[in-house]
């Protein structure tokens, strides 16, 4: 029996029981598992950019958060953003910082996909940035953002629900937001796998929580006919997919070489006309990667008065693994030496298509002014999917809609990680001990080394030729990735997940096993050491919540009762205090 495969039902039932218990014993409890806070970032005359209010009011940022936050909820002045305006940042956690009170995160992070976990030290921060002129102001201009600080990357969630209720407060002000993070705080919490509705300002925002148990590449979330929901509500397709296809169009031709950088988590600088582009960009980059996760650093939109600016942009040292989305023309100088820079202008339509930048070399990139372009010298290692190329234009022509022409996008990109990721999980599975090799009485075998020249042997014969068609270097390819944060964080969550597994049999399999007939033959010691060593595993398997059903542990449990009891009363009293 796979200890695997029940997981899905019986996790979802953990998971809301968890959050359910926690969200009656605390104040703001669900609130929090949604949002850490929110914040509303004023422009003052004497200050400059000011926090206004953050709520609920008992929320403790250190004051560099407050500053990060500050300065990145306010385009720069080359944006020249007039009117409204949202992007997203994700910002580095001040150390030493405690993480907020809600602890479901294991539970939740267990079932959600590797992609939409919560971030234990960053937070994202969700815009809704307003100016407009404004006579009895001073400088003649209202200049106000309402941010959504939270850990969870929902980018379409959070934009969705700011075009809700950011209108309404730069109208009525605070009571307004009160009663909206009140509402949020009746919310269900978000539980991998399910679909959920979130009453907000008269409306029902209707979203399904994806889960890692779900297809890749499956359908997104329809309206349920089970409900007649008054009134009906709005359904979101997704909470956290970008249109792919918007942020790509001036470098469909290059989707291939993008891919390739992310993959191997190269550093890469975004230079956008807008906080916009440069947020939805960036994570659109993120995303190509997907279900593998990015494992670099990444910030939608990067200012220079980010508390990393110093660190990530010294010459001292090879620039970091990591991608940056920018919009202040000064930085084309700051980083001249960065390897890859993507350089987006203003959309220009070159008859029914997006004008599609060039590669150009770096040494090209000198002025301010510098035109639209990839700046780099990287060599791919695949052949472009020209068939995927075509595909796209022939539907910009046929003015298919954005959304399809992002699903084929995303398909294409799907397909090409796994067809990269797929021999890689299957020679995983080979390290793994036979199942025949676990038994009650011994440790579990241990999990054999990864051997990159023994994966290597095996792609000949089961290699991503078995289901891609593009031509090119994957070995290549496979050594470049072999020495990236990316193989390292997904080889860690991979091993740790298969020690998981190994231990779940071994709690199966000691449950089949008959412990009275072992226990008969053996001393007062050996007894009491088995009952100390299944307790510790009993504990371990709760701790870390592994996937193993509740009747196994409690059959486990059960044993340990019944052990206890064939010993004499002296042992079973010191047996019972511990």
């Amino acid at each position: 029996m796979d200890p695997f495969d029940s997981t899905e039902s019986q996790g979802y039932n953990k998971s809301e029981k968890g959050a359910e218990n926690l969200a009656t014993r605390l104040p703001w409890a669900r609130f929090s598992s949604w949002l850490e806070c929110v914040c509303v970032v004023t422009f003052d005359l004497e200050l400059g950019q000011a926090i206004e209010l953050v709520y609920p009011h008992d929320v403790k940022l250190t004051e560099k958060e407050k500053t990060s936050i500050c300065y990145l909820s306010f385009p720069d002045s080359y944006s020249g953003c007039l009117g409204d305006t949202q992007f997203s940042f994700r910002v580095r956690q001040s150390v030493g910082q405690k993480g907020s009170w809600f602890r479901e995160e294991d539970t939740y992070n267990r079932d959600a996909p590797g992609t939409l976990q919560r971030e234990p030290a960053h937070y994202y921060g969700y815009v809704y940035f307003r100016q407009v002129k404004d006579g009895s102001v001073k400088r003649g201009y209202f200049q106000k953002s309402l941010v959504l600080v939270s850990r969870l990357p929902y980018v379409n969630l959070f934009q969705s629900l700011l075009k809700l209720i950011a209108p309404e407060y730069f109208e009525k002000l605070e009571p307004c937001l009160e009663a909206v993070c009140n509402e949020i705080d009746q919310w269900p919490a978000p539980v991998p796998g399910l679909t959920l509705n979130l009453p907000v300002m008269g409306v029902v925002m209707q979203v399904r929580i994806p889960s890692k148990y779900d297809k890749p590449g499956g359908s997104p979330l329809k309206q349920s006919h089970k409900e007649n929901l008054l009134p009906a509500p709005m359904v979101l397709p997704t909470v956290h997919e970008l249109d792919l296809f918007k942020c790509f169009q001036s470098v469909l031709i290059h989707i291939q070489m993008l891919w390739e950088l992310m993959l191997l988590g190269e550093p890469v600088v975004v230079m956008a006309p807008s906080p916009t582009v440069s947020s939805e960009t960036v994570l659109a980059l993120v995303s190509a990667i997907s279900p593998l996760r990015y494992c670099c650093d990444y910030r939608p939109y990067f200012t220079i008065h980010d508390s990393e600016f110093k660190e990530y942009t010294s010459r001292t040292q090879a620039p970091p693994n990591v991608i940056l989305g920018v919009t202040n023309p000064f930085f084309i100088k700051t980083f001249q030496h960065w390897p890859h820079i993507v350089r987006l202008g203003d959309l220009k339509m070159s008859g029914d298509l997006p004008k599609q930048v060039k590669v150009k070399k770096l040494a090209k990139l000198k002025t301010l002014d510098t035109k639209p372009g990839v700046y780099t010298a990287y060599k791919t290692f695949l052949h472009k999917d020209k068939a995927l190329i075509k595909r796209l234009l022939k539907g910009i022509q046929r003015k298919r809609p954005s959304e399809v022409q992002s699903a084929i996008l995303r398909r294409h990109l799907l397909e090409l990680t796994q067809s990269f990721i797929i021999p890689l999980e299957r020679y995983l599975a080979s390290l793994m001990p036979l199942q025949k090799s676990v038994t009650p009485w011994k440790t579990p075998p241990q999990i054999r080394p990864f051997s990159q020249e023994e994966f290597m042997g095996t792609l000949d014969h089961a290699g991503p030729q078995l289901t891609s068609v593009l031509k090119g270097d994957w070995i290549g390819l496979y050594r470049r990735f072999f020495r990236s944060p990316n193989f390292d964080g997904w080889y860690r969550l991979r091993h740790r997940e298969m020690t998981q597994k190994l231990e779940c049999l071994h709690l199966e399999v000691i449950c089949e096993a008959d412990l009275l007939d072992w226990i008969k033959d053996k001393s007062e010691v050996e007894i009491v050491d088995l009952v100390l060593k299944l307790r510790e595993k009993l504990m371990k398997a709760r701790r870390q919540q592994l996937p193993v059903k509740e009747e196994v542990l409690e059959k486990l449990e059960n044993y340990i009762q019944t052990v206890i009891g064939s010993l004499p009363e002296d042992l079973q009293a010191v047996l019972h205090r511990h």
